[in-house]
């Protein structure tokens, strides 16, 4: 079943494969940062990203599947009187 929890830990998952093979996006030299070109920085950050957004899907996974496992209030019985069956 796709829901939307569902739908962003997919995008959490997939965001760093994107950005990391879509490698002309960064394949450059500038803007460096404290020295380090922009090729070898960008990766570092999204080990750091990659990272925060895992964590976010599992936390998601946990609650989605912690709310699947809930258990559902009692259906109320039917009426004699107007219920199904008539």
């Amino acid at each position: 079943m796709v829901t939307p929890t569902r739908v962003v830990i997919g995008l959490c998952l997939v965001a760093p494969f994107v950005a990391m093979l879509w490698v002309g996006s960064y394949a450059r030299t500038d803007p460096a940062f404290i020295g380090i070109p922009f090729f070898y920085w960008y990766q570092m950050a999204w080990v750091l990203i990659s990272t925060v957004l895992t964590m976010t899907a599992y936390q998601l996974w946990r609650r989605d599947q912690r709310a699947r496992r809930a258990p559902h209030p009692p259906r109320a019985p039917h009426s004699p009187e107007g219920g199904a069956g008539r």
